[in-house]
């Protein structure tokens, strides 16, 4: 397995007190599917799995989780386990347009990739962070070599092939909207796109003016072609590591808790998102001795405020806040841990 590409680069971001800048590597190499291109932070921990993300349509791993990884309360987190950021193919940032009838590989495709980048870093554990798409990549990826996954944080995924009546209306929408906008529609709810926030304005340029849009909307029809990954809860099929399950507020299917569509809480939330992905960390066993995060101070600051007053009814308000916050500790191995952010 040949290496095509290694730059050594620094990451660009204000850095924290006291806080050095981190060292970057962004590697190339050849899968039976094409290159891929991921970015790795950090150096490999003693007995410790790497963090390795997948990003959605429309992004890349930067534009999709720079603003969590650069989250004040994630420092701690990224300075215990190293990082690999996985560009899906000809999403990376200068990336070649693809060949007009180039076959861009098919999310499962994408998922047989990832056993060449843990052979070529040497890494034998991950946990994964997935977004939409990427969600479903390491999830069939989890499916398929479950000895190399400790646990995943899946936000906004949809495990279900597109339905004919999903078709349908997919179809329909192509012949009135533009391929931004239905990328858009797919990563944000009508609502936050009404309001046309700053937020929804960068994330349109981004997607509007992409130098590789042609290579975006390959990774779309695949996204739209996905096959169903026929697990469930209590089924045969399903997965066998601890697994978060986060889905934005603004979801169309927020009380599945799996959606296809509709907030982005790794660029919304990164708070609330940092201190849930804390709390599953401990609860498999990593980061025992972690410091509180600045939401869980101030949550336990007015708690302990309330106690003075409330008296025994201290603790149950403090189970019901960190139930609503979904922030509740992670259980047994092969648990499920739900976030609404």
């Amino acid at each position: 397995m040949a290496e095509l590409q290694e730059v050594q680069i620094t990451e660009e971001k204000p850095l924290l007190p006291g806080q050095t800048p981190e060292v970057a590597k962004t590697h190339s190499v050849e899968t039976p599917y094409g290159s891929v291109t991921f970015t790795v932070y950090g150096t490999p921990k003693a007995k410790r799995p790497a963090i390795l993300t997948y990003h959605d349509v429309g992004l890349n791993c930067k534009s999709c989780f720079q603003p969590l990884f650069q989250f004040g309360d994630m420092q701690e987190i990224i300075q215990n386990f190293v990082r690999v950021h996985v560009d899906a193919p000809g999403m990376e940032e200068g990336a070649p347009v693809f060949p007009l009838g180039y076959q861009y590989p098919s999310l499962d495709q994408l998922a047989d990739m990832i056993p060449c980048i843990l052979q070529y870093l040497n890494f034998s554990t991950i946990i994964g962070v997935g977004v939409g798409a990427g969600a479903y990549v390491l999830s069939r990826y989890a499916l398929n070599h479950p000895d190399t996954v400790e646990g995943l944080v899946l936000i906004n995924i949809d495990p279900n092939a597109k339905g004919w009546m999903d078709w349908a209306a997919h179809k329909l929408t192509g012949l009135t909207s533009s391929i931004p906008e239905m990328i858009l529609g797919h990563l944000f709810s009508q609502e936050e796109l009404s309001g046309n926030s700053e937020l929804i304005q960068k994330y349109r340029n981004i997607i509007t003016h992409a130098p590789n849009l042609d290579n975006i909307e390959l990774y779309w029809n695949s996204y739209n072609n996905r096959r169903d990954l026929n697990f469930g809860r209590g089924g045969d099929i399903t997965l066998k590591c601890p697994v978060m399950l986060v889905v934005g507020d603004h979801a169309p299917h927020e009380d599945a808790v799996m959606a296809d569509s509709g907030g982005q809480p790794q660029l919304t939330q990164p708070g609330k998102l940092t201190e849930a992905f804390k709390y599953f960390l401990q609860g498999m066993g990593y980061m025992a001795s972690s410091c509180m995060t600045r939401l869980s101070r101030s949550r336990t600051a007015s708690l302990t405020s309330a106690a003075s007053i409330d008296g025994n009814r201290s603790r149950s308000r403090t189970l019901s806040q960190s139930s609503e916050s979904g922030t509740l500790p992670s259980g047994p191995p092969g648990h499920t841990m739900e976030v609404s952010c």
